[in-house]
């Protein structure tokens, strides 16, 4: 009977160690950020106000985090009506058809002390690519409220064209009016699931 027990106990502490814990991002302490260079000559910055994140990991480290994101492009923020109504339309998004942007992780890996590297899909329109962004742990902590608090920021860069967003124009100094490269930047604070 003393075996059975003790056996019971290990095992219940085997399963609370390995018990996932979800953590759902914080929208009103984060950002989704991009900039795309104009003309060659300068750069345009522009935010998705809309999303959801989720963060799903056992271990404390974040090591085997299952990290999934679904953007609404409809939110995209330039501070231009006129540059967002055409963001939405088939020159780039075509948000009528394809209305969010959806990211999947597959590896989560710690490199050095609080620098990570995370990889996964990123779905934009109909077309699915494989990215990578440099991460920052900035470290959890307990919010005033009593809640638990997970900080993250990462940069990462896309090719639009990829992804077939594929308007440009050239100037008359034959540079293209939008680049190619997109940088991502993301400011993120996740709370754990009560």
């Amino acid at each position: 009977m003393k075996k059975v027990i003790i056996l019971a106990a290990f095992s219940l502490l085997q399963l609370g160690a390995n018990a996932q814990t979800t953590w759902n991002v914080d929208n009103a302490h984060s950002a989704i950020k991009f900039t795309v260079k104009h003309m060659m000559i300068s750069e345009v910055d522009g935010n998705f106000k809309t999303y959801k994140g989720t963060i799903v990991s056992a271990k404390p480290d974040f090591t085997d985090a299952n990290i999934n994101f679904d953007v609404d492009v409809n939110s995209i923020n330039t501070e231009s009506d006129m540059r967002e109504k055409h963001l939405k339309g088939d020159d780039f998004f075509s948000t009528d058809k394809y209305p969010s942007m959806k990211f999947t992780s597959t590896s989560f890996k710690k490199v050095k002390d609080k620098n990570y590297v995370l990889e996964g899909n990123l779905t934009i329109r109909d077309v699915t690519k494989k990215v990578k962004f440099a991460v920052v742990y900035g470290g959890t902590v307990k919010d005033p409220y009593g809640n638990i608090k997970a900080g993250f920021s990462a940069t990462g860069k896309i090719s639009r064209k990829e992804y077939k967003l594929l308007w440009n124009k050239v100037t008359e100094a034959g540079g293209a009016v939008v680049s190619d490269e997109v940088k991502i930047a993301l400011n993120l604070e996740f709370a754990q699931q009560k």
